[in-house]
């Protein structure tokens, strides 16, 4: 059974070039989600989000070898991130952050099947956030770029993008902030860490 390689699939989408803002259009994908409020360092909320998502992914993946012959590696984490004041994200105010944690699943997931990796998971962890669902999302054309170092270094980034890259291309925000998490920080030193930076947008 050949193993779908979906950094391959999506190096478009997960592989921008770094230091380098580009455009691109986002296809319409399927995700496990989950939502949220609150300091991703601290939030207890935040935590016990992440290990749903990956007790539902992991469990959605061998069912797909198992019981439909496609066998493929888990997505990156990835998460929609705002808050009602946007000046918060310049002042690092993290406990005023709302947020969409997510990994995408492959499109010939069905409900069922998410639903009975749910049950997987349940028996782990007990009742499942309100919030998780299987759902798609559509992001469209979007600005990004990759951030190499760690997440408290994107701020310089981010402005540099809102506030020069957009207006000088005649484009405006249209959705929320996106991340895409390539590197794993329990693992991998924080200036090594790969942060796709990713902002829909739409032409003024």
């Amino acid at each position: 059974m050949e193993k779908i390689d979906f950094k391959k699939i999506m190096k478009a989408f997960w592989q921008p070039p770094a230091g380098v803002f580009s455009l691109v259009d986002v296809p319409k994908l399927q995700f496990a989600m989950i939502d949220g409020k609150g300091d991703p360092n601290t939030s207890e909320e935040y935590r016990h989000a992440i290990e749903w998502l990956y007790s539902v992914s992991y469990p959605l993946k061998f069912m797909s070898k198992k019981e439909l012959g496609k066998d493929y590696g888990v997505a990156p984490l990835e998460g929609l991130w705002w808050a009602e004041d946007m000046s918060s994200f310049l002042t690092g105010d993290k406990d005023l952050w709302s947020w969409t944690m997510m990994i995408m699943q492959p499109d010939w997931i069905p409900a069922e099947m998410f639903e009975a990796a749910l049950e997987k998971a349940r028996a782990k962890l007990g009742q499942p956030p309100e919030s998780l669902r299987l759902q798609s999302f559509h992001e469209g054309l979007a600005v990004q770029i990759m951030h190499i170092g760690p997440y408290s270094a994107e701020g310089p980034t981010i402005l540099r993008l809102h506030e020069e890259f957009l207006p000088a291309n005649g484009l405006v925000e249209s959705g929320k902030h996106h991340e895409i998490y390539l590197g794993d920080p329990r693992k991998a030193a924080p200036e090594k860490l790969k942060t796709v930076i990713r902002q829909p947008v739409k032409k003024r």
